[in-house]
């Protein structure tokens, strides 16, 4: 499972999603805000996403996450909207039979998630300036 939300992230929920009998380890990522980036101050964040694209390339993810490691069950949820500092944006939940698994699996998620899924990230800074991150293109349209 694979969603983008606007709303605030259940991780009690996806830990559930991942239990199973079969794993004997569980992986959790959890992606917060935080309140500076390239030595600026960040007050806040705005993602914005292409959601029926994005969850179908999470998706994808997901289904090459499951052919490439030995996992049992895999949920990730990214938020979008207006975020502040301390808050959650991406939550990544692995279950495999073994732990190294589980977070070689977490690890290729949050990568390509963060590589290929159309979520644009805007921060707002201290001093009054906001910047597309990893969009130089977006603040020209």
């Amino acid at each position: 499972m694979f969603k983008i939300s606007s709303n605030p992230i259940d991780t009690k929920l996806l830990r559930e999603l991942t239990l199973a009998d079969q794993a004997g380890g569980f992986v959790c990522f959890e992606g917060w805000v935080r309140d500076h980036h390239e030595g600026k101050a960040v007050l806040a964040l705005e993602y914005e996403a292409w959601p029926e694209l994005g969850e179908k390339e999470g998706a994808r993810i997901i289904a090459e996450a499951k052919a490439n490691f030995d996992v049992v069950e895999v949920a990730a949820v990214h938020r979008v909207g207006k975020l502040e500092i301390g808050d959650m944006a991406v939550c990544i939940a692995v279950s495999a039979a073994h732990r190294a698994a589980a977070f070689d699996a977490c690890r290729y998620l949050i990568d390509e998630i963060k590589r290929r899924v159309p979520i644009w990230k805007k921060e707002y800074y201290q001093d009054g300036s906001i910047d597309w991150v990893g969009c130089k293109g977006c603040a020209k349209h």
